[in-house]
């Protein structure tokens, strides 16, 4: 038997294979296709502390090799979710993250105080690097002072397991890990979505109503792989790998450049069994080549 378990500091996870916000909803909307207990984690969709309609239509597009997304953190809101969305999910049988943004450190740092009552939360992801938001969001992923100051409010009302998701839109990755590292962080997860932008040339204007929306899916996986290794190399803390992951030598490609798990984003849209796939596909990569713990590939690269 390989052993899948892992922890990211205090938060332990049953495999390395977790679901990324925005693409598997609150998991129940997946529930019919398998048990979502059989996955270390899933991260539900961004909570903001007011609800939100999110950008108008067309949001979504598809591109070579990805998709661009404008959706822009439409959710109910925070309360709603403790109220009614939590007492659905609560039961699942692993591990539930809630993803956070806000407007201003302290909209980030009152979700996570309204959330900590949650026993069965035992982290939340706090989501400096979303594009399709016109406040909040990226702004203050791309600078170590805009990082420092969001991580430091939340730290404050947050009492476990601090997950920070980073932008890859910027000069230096490393810089802005090391400064949400500094500043309270139990774990990164990188990378999120590349500004990107399409044309519809037959109608002569840009296929989203934001022009510009965020890349995912298999194109942006080199850069994101090269991302974790710079960061895994530059930290002391977990780091948690996403950008394009479809299979399990995509997961692992990860995991040997130092990712102590992943997340599965886009492919979730492909095809709804991707994440429990990806760990039988990392269980038999493993039994194939001999490897008892997933911990024995960690950083090898």
């Amino acid at each position: 038997m390989v052993n899948l378990s892992t922890s990211l500091g205090s938060l332990q996870l049953k495999n390395p294979v977790l679901t990324a916000s925005g693409t598997f909803g609150y998991g129940e909307e997946y529930s019919d296709f398998f048990d979502l207990a059989r996955l270390g984690g899933i991260i539900v969709k961004g909570t903001t502390l007011e609800a939100r309609e999110g950008n108008p239509y067309p949001r979504m597009a598809e591109t070579p090799s990805g998709m661009l997304n404008a959706v822009g953190l439409q959710n109910k809101g925070v309360d709603h979710f403790i109220s009614q969305t939590y007492p659905r999910i609560a039961g699942c049988g692993t591990q539930i993250i809630v993803n956070v943004s806000g407007s201003c450190p302290e909209d980030y740092a009152e979700v996570a105080r309204r959330l900590a009552p949650l026993a069965g939360i035992e982290a939340i992801e706090i989501n400096i690097s979303c594009p399709n938001v016109k406040q909040g969001g990226m702004a203050y992923g791309t600078t170590t002072a805009g990082a420092s100051e969001v991580v430091t409010a939340v730290r404050k009302t947050w009492p476990r397991h601090l997950m920070v998701k980073l932008s890859p839109n910027v000069t230096s990755i490393v810089n802005i890990a090391l400064a949400a590292r500094d500043a309270g962080a139990d774990s990164l997860s990188l990378i999120n979505t590349l500004l990107g932008m399409a044309v519809d040339v037959e109608r002569r204007r840009p296929m989203l109503s934001t022009v510009t929306g965020g890349l995912s899916g298999p194109a942006v996986r080199p850069v994101a792989v090269r991302m974790v290794w710079q960061v895994a190399k530059a930290v002391d803390i977990p780091v948690v790998g996403l950008g394009g992951i479809c299979c399990g030598r995509d997961a692992l490609e990860f995991i040997m450049a130092g990712a102590t798990a992943v997340q599965i984003g886009t492919a979730n849209f492909i095809d709804p069994t991707s994440s429990v796939r990806v760990v039988d596909e990392i269980t038999e990569f493993c039994e194939r080549q001999g490897v008892n713990d997933i911990s024995e590939l960690r950083g090898i690269i």
